[in-house]
């Protein structure tokens, strides 16, 4: 079929949100967002179902989707269809593809939320004419897809999930079941924790205000998260040779109180620190549910061939 004239739907389900998109020759036709069911696993078919239904209601003579996209977070095998794992949904092995048969007449594609996301900021989004690409989404979880030569890289199970990389053996525990990994440490929820347990009241939104305001505890607390980021990523950026970051989620929200910061602690770190621009993503939390209408089925792997991960 013509690409020009395909209508494709993109869903993406977070650990609190679901987010659809209608799409047709490129251009979003509409958007929809509700609560993600506690049941979701339980519930996967007929949730997705509904909230293109919904999603339907909401654009005039929307025409039917050829295609549908689904993403979600966690460790997911894009060719077999599953989700292998994911802390914040709650699931282990679950046949996303499967779930939806008998649901959807579409053509169904399964992919990863945070490789979506790239995918469409690098069509539609800031990173738009670049083809190494870094896309950091800091937000309840963290992990990173990568693009080089305008190719997303998928690799294994677990590429890109670089919030498991452990930065500090005796540090917070993380929801993957371990210490002291990088989204223990980093991502907005271990940023809001620190902040609480000093005493204070709010997230990691309060504690970028309170940076912005002047208070040194906040400072603190975000220097930290900032210089173990950087320190994760910078051997990243290297070895791949990545001319761009981009960073979304709602840690991105902060502006330059996040991106100013990040650059310094990266130039610190890098060996040519003028080749690589930090800049914050352009679609915003939409981005995964319109990277999602744009997938295009995973290479043909056997499912037998993705290593299974020890999971806690």
């Amino acid at each position: 079929m013509d690409d020009t004239v395909r209508t494709t739907a993109g869903v993406d389900v977070g650990g609190t949100r679901v987010k659809a998109v209608l799409v047709r020759g490129g251009s979003v036709l509409g958007r929809h967002v509700e609560p993600t069911p506690r049941d979701v696993a339980q519930s996967l078919g007929p949730t997705v179902a509904g909230v293109l239904e919904r999603l339907r209601a909401g654009v005039p003579d929307a025409p039917a989707p050829d295609r549908v996209g689904l993403v979600v977070p966690g460790l997911v095998d894009e060719a077999g269809g599953h989700g292998v794992w994911s802390a914040n949904l709650g699931w282990t092995d679950l046949d996303l593809r499967g779930s939806l048969a008998g649901h959807l007449a579409a053509e169904v594609v399964v992919g990863h939320d945070v490789r979506a996301g790239l995918l469409a900021e690098h069509l539609l989004g800031a990173a738009r004419g670049v083809d190494d690409v870094l896309f950091v989404p800091l937000g309840t979880g963290l992990a990173v897809a990568l693009m080089t030569g305008g190719r997303v890289v998928r690799g294994g199970t677990w590429t890109g999930e670089l919030g498991h990389l452990r930065v500090q053996p005796d540090g917070p525990a993380c929801g993957c079941g371990r210490r002291g990994c990088l989204e223990a440490v980093a991502g907005a929820t271990a940023v809001g924790r620190r902040w609480r347990e000093a005493g204070r009241a709010g997230d990691a939104s309060d504690v970028a205000a309170a940076v912005v305001a002047g208070d040194d505890l906040a400072a603190r607390i975000w220097q930290d998260a900032v210089h173990s980021l950087a320190a994760a990523l910078a051997p990243v950026i290297a070895s791949a040779g990545t001319r761009l970051v981009v960073v979304g989620g709602g840690m991105a929200e902060a502006g330059p109180t996040l991106l100013d910061p990040l650059r310094s602690s990266l130039a610190e770190l890098l060996p040519d620190p003028d080749g690589v621009a930090v800049v914050r993503a352009g679609l915003g939390e939409w981005a995964g549910a319109i990277g999602a209408s744009h997938l295009e089925p995973a290479p043909d792997r056997a499912t037998a061939s993705v290593p299974v991960p020890d999971l806690p």
